[in-house]
């Protein structure tokens, strides 16, 4: 079992990276809040790993901290999630908004992500009830609205963290127009 590894990045994919260790290229899928983290080619990176043997494959998947992978295993326990959907869950949800979708028992946050339907969500939360425990802090779960404005903002280049920063700038008052919500975003980064 390959439990870690550090190396050298030398590609970044749009959910993979491909990291050199002692001269050997590995191809590590990684949620996307670590390849935000990475600005360049060349940088240095530590990752936790899960080894994932299939009759015709050896698949990597990284992450930045053990509670990403600690979540990542306890997907894959679930029935009918592989590696690729538990990433996905990862990669669409902070481990708050996981949590707190599991306490509060809301299958239709997990069905926001894609290939998660409300079916799927329905059979990750009796899973994971009794083996999560509720985020310490209340944690807001985004809107339908702020998950359109969390992804304009995204597209627009601006970073998952930076995004939902901005879209908690948003006053309470603001109208549910998706377009005047980008722009009250926007307003964030513009601040001195």
């Amino acid at each position: 079992m390959i439990a870690s590894l550090r190396g050298v990045v030398q590609h970044i994919g749009d959910d993979e990276l491909t990291i050199e260790v002692g001269g050997v290229g590995l191809l590590v899928a990684v949620p996307r809040s670590v390849l935000e983290e990475m600005s360049e080619v060349g940088q240095p990176l530590f990752l936790l790993t899960h080894l994932v043997v299939r009759e015709s494959s050896l698949s990597l998947y990284g992450f930045s901290t053990l509670e990403q992978k600690e979540l990542f295993e306890l997907l894959m326990q679930v029935g009918g999630v592989g590696p690729r959907l538990a990433l996905a869950v990862l990669s669409n949800l902070s481990p708050d908004v996981l949590r707190g979708a599991v306490a509060r028992d809301q299958p239709e946050v997990l069905a926001r992500v894609p290939g998660v339907g409300r079916k799927t969500g329905q059979k990750i939360i009796f899973h994971l009830k009794d083996r999560l425990m509720a985020p310490l802090e209340d944690v807001g779960i985004p809107s339908e609205v702020d998950t359109e404005v969390l992804s304009a903002l995204t597209t627009l280049g601006y970073s998952l963290v930076e995004a939902q920063a901005a879209v908690q700038f948003i006053p309470d008052s603001a109208p549910q127009d998706i377009e005047e919500r980008v722009m009250l975003a926007l307003k964030f980064f513009a601040r001195p």
